[in-house]
């Protein structure tokens, strides 16, 4: 575990990132999925040598927050495809319907999410991009919805998933009853309390001992996620679980959540070269 109270000068390798030529692929496509019976939107970000050879890469799977999109992380002025040419990484972005909570709805069997990601699209991609396809080279991560995405999805699939980024998640579920959505995903706390604490990912830890995977947390000391996220920690630390969680001044924002991709990216690079989450 570790704690920084200023990460200026890590989040400047962003802007080192945002001054290198732009020659990251992106392509949207349109991915099945059996378990919804309908196609998903997906983006996909290939780095600048994908198209030079015949290279396999390492993949990141980027889950947005509540509202957005698949096209939220890929535009010009967002910082992902400078980070795929930075890392040498193919990151993968898909729609996530507004307000999945990027998991398998137990009322509405339209909301699949996390059977889509886990199992549907990371078999997809492995079949038809060139990919390193074993859990130690693939990692994912999100922002807000996403932050709860990825932790659940890659706590819940670590045979699938060898590393887990958390940008401000919304990773207990359970202080926002009449919030994004949440009580259409999983019914109201009222009717269905269970399943508030089964879907909230501080419940998910009796399923994850240390060492089973690389996790880092980051949240902003504005957040009105903060108080969830260092729970998450303290449960975190109580079980023995290494980890690193990063709590520095910053706000629920697009600035904030930037400059940590940044980070997390560069985390996710030193676990895909050396089997370790380090900084």
């Amino acid at each position: 575990m570790r704690v920084l109270h200023s990460i200026a000068g890590v989040f400047a390798v962003l802007t080192t990132a945002m001054q290198c030529a732009r020659a990251a692929q992106t392509e949207n496509l349109s991915v099945h999925s059996d378990k919804m019976g309908r196609d998903i939107p997906v983006t996909v970000i290939t780095p600048d040598s994908y198209a030079l050879g015949d290279a396999r890469y390492p993949v990141v799977y980027a889950l947005h927050g509540a509202g957005g999109s698949h096209l939220g992380y890929s535009g010009e002025d967002r910082p992902l495809r400078a980070l795929a040419d930075r890392h040498q990484v193919v990151v993968v972005c898909p729609d996530g319907g507004k307000t999945s909570w990027w998991l398998d709805s137990p009322v509405d069997p339209s909301y699949q999410y996390e059977t889509f990601v886990a199992r549907e699209l990371v078999a997809m991609i492995d079949r038809t991009h060139r990919t390193l396809a074993q859990r130690e080279k693939r990692a994912i991560a999100g922002g807000s919805m996403g932050g709860h995405g990825a932790c659940h999805i890659g706590i819940r699939n670590k045979q699938v998933f060898g590393a887990v980024g958390n940008i401000f998640g919304g990773v207990d579920l359970r202080p926002f009853p009449d919030n994004w959505d949440i009580k259409l995903r999983i019914g109201t706390q009222a009717e269905h309390p269970d399943n508030w604490e089964r879907f909230s990912v501080v419940n998910h830890l009796d399923g994850l001992a240390d060492g089973e995977l690389a996790l880092i947390s980051m949240v902003g000391s504005n957040d009105f996620f903060l108080d969830v996220n260092r729970d998450f920690n303290s449960r975190l630390q109580k079980k023995g679980i290494q980890h690193h969680y990063i709590e520095s001044k910053g706000r629920h924002d697009t600035v904030y959540e930037a400059e940590a991709f940044a980070v997390v990216f560069r985390f996710f690079d030193n676990y895909f070269k050396t089997g370790k989450g380090t900084l």
